[in-house]
């Protein structure tokens, strides 16, 4: 985290004495302040779970039948040409 970054919010947590030495240690190793070791991996974190809930991954397999689905649809259900026509119903009279 740059030095140079305006903090304007706090944010606290309580911690085990376990925990807090965990912490320490490895904020040591990086050569950071606690504070900043916390927030970065908090950071980093939190970054990796958004991206993780943004991307649907697919297997090989997968892929493959979602593509030939894109490429051949199925011929809509009886309720879904019902849906459809409900749809063009409703917008029409809109």
């Amino acid at each position: 985290m740059p030095r140079d970054t305006i903090r304007s919010t706090r944010f606290e947590a309580r911690l085990s004495p376990d925990v807090m030495v965990v912490i320490k240690r490895a904020a040591e190793l990086q050569g950071r302040s606690v504070s900043d070791f916390v927030v970065a991996a908090a950071q980093e974190i939190a970054q990796r779970t958004i991206e993780e809930a943004s991307v649907i991954r697919l297997s090989l397999e997968d892929q493959r039948r979602f593509v030939d689905l894109l490429i051949n649809p199925p011929e809509p259900s009886p309720a879904m040409q019902r849906a459809a026509k409900a749809h063009a119903e409703l917008i029409k009279s809109q």
